[in-house]
């Protein structure tokens, strides 16, 4: 008897990460997809795609078919399962032969989106489709021991979606999840630099300027970043130099938002919980839990221990991949 492939899938709207048993993280892909626009055929997947945003011609166009961490459009997000998936088992010597995956929804999620994103990796291929609850994926994947009756808080930045929820005894007992993530704090850049300076910069050098000088509400030493963008008046290309002062005031409003969700969902915490929480922290996992002096400032602001995830970016994919010996335990928390 053939014993089925299990896979964990990660389905983000930055990354897609694929996670097998016997390979750990198989796959890390960014959640984009290349097109022609005459055709309707796929070009492009993952890193090759998101090479080409902003640089393509009329007819081709390189989208991300994942926002705020659903399904936007759902053929094309089967395509890129379909291609992301083959070209995981090539990396991870798995066989696709209608493998059981469980992949992850945002907490906040509609019955309508979460049926779209089992359709989608159905239609890629799947045999069963289990759906997890992101944080719980990112619980799992952080080492936390989801399955006892203890408060585990973790609060997941994403690209699309920030995730805040406490999970004991395997299910998710106070959450909120808000559409403020990596993808907002990109915007805030791009608007402050159109607006004080009136150059044009594009998403990826937005992302570059977050990653490299970008910082939460905290006191730092000032560091400075050369950025290139179209200058709006006379259209030519211009450099302006921005410090990381004004990108930390610029992410100011956003931050907020976050810290307010992270506040929201403890108040909601039942008073035998509490207790927990002041001894082990808070978790911090996804690409946001990296923006200098999140960790800092998050735990000068909540008073109690904030910890960052052993492997932020990979958290959520790693917990999707080991749900499946939790799956039955978990299953208030799978559909």
């Amino acid at each position: 008897m053939l014993s089925t492939t299990e896979i964990g899938i990660d389905l983000g709207t930055a990354n897609t990460l694929v996670y097998s048993k016997n390979k750990g993280v198989a796959l890390n892909e960014p959640s984009v997809v290349a097109i022609d626009t005459e055709t309707k055929n796929v070009l492009a997947v993952g890193k090759e795609a998101k090479e080409m945003i902003g640089k393509t011609p009329g007819k081709i166009v390189a989208i991300r078919p994942l926002k705020d961490g659903v399904i936007a459009d759902f053929d094309v997000t089967t395509e890129m399962l379909k291609q992301i998936m083959k070209k995981a088992s090539k990396k991870g010597g798995f066989s696709l032969r209608k493998p059981d995956v469980v992949v992850c929804t945002p907490s906040g999620s509609t019955s309508v989106e979460r049926r779209a994103i089992q359709d989608a990796v159905r239609n890629a291929g799947a045999k069963k489709v289990h759906l997890i609850e992101e944080p719980v994926a990112a619980a799992i994947g952080a080492g936390l021991p989801v399955d006892e009756p203890v408060a585990n808080v973790v609060v997941d930045i994403g690209g699309g979606t920030t995730e805040v929820a406490i999970i004991s005894y395997g299910g998710v007992v106070a959450c909120h999840s808000i559409r403020i993530a990596g993808d907002r704090l990109d915007e805030d850049i791009i608007h402050y630099v159109r607006k004080e300076y009136n150059v044009l910069i594009g998403e990826r050098t937005a992302e570059k300027i977050k990653m490299e000088i970008g910082y939460a509400l905290v006191d730092h030493e000032m560091l400075e970043m050369e950025i290139r963008g179209r200058d709006l008046v006379t259209g030519l290309p211009k450099t302006v130099t921005l410090n990381s002062y004004e990108i930390r005031d610029t992410l100011k409003e956003s931050l907020l938002h976050i810290m307010e969700a992270i506040r929201a969902t403890l108040e909601d915490c039942p008073a035998e919980l509490s207790g927990d929480i002041v001894d082990r922290g808070v978790i911090l996992s996804g690409g946001g839990a990296l923006l200098n002096g999140m960790q800092d400032w998050l735990g000068g602001e909540m008073v109690v221990p904030v910890h960052i995830a052993p492997n932020p970016l990979e958290s959520v994919a790693i917990g999707t991949g080991k749900a499946l010996q939790y799956i039955h335990k978990l299953q208030p928390a799978v559909r």
